[in-house]
């Protein structure tokens, strides 16, 4: 029997950070879940006064970043999973960036 479903189901964000390299966020349960920055392109791409503006969706299940239109499930990133942005609108999103500067 998995239990799989069950942690993933119950985990809930409760803090963000983003460091320079990773993604890092605490869960309400006590856990702390990290993962590469690079899976995270407009995270990587963000300023930091962009990364710091986030706020939890869902009570806690996902996280949103308003100023990159990115939004990352807790449940996601305990599957390991990355972005699932194509590099066609990954490019058109930096195209869009550079064109608002």
């Amino acid at each position: 029997m998995s239990t799989l479903g069950t942690e993933i189901g119950q985990a809930l964000a409760r803090a963000v950070a983003v460091r320079r390299d990773a993604l890092a966020v605490d869960l309400a349960d006590g856990r702390t879940i990290t993962a590469p920055l690079a899976w995270f392109p407009r995270l990587k791409h963000g300023t930091a006064a962009e990364r710091a503006n986030w706020r939890l969706i869902g009570s806690g299940e996902g996280i949103h970043w308003p100023d990159l239109d990115e939004d990352i499930s807790v449940e996601s990133l305990l599957a390991g999973r990355r972005s699932g942005e194509t590099q066609d609108s990954l490019r058109h999103w930096l195209h869009q960036r550079a064109g608002a500067r």
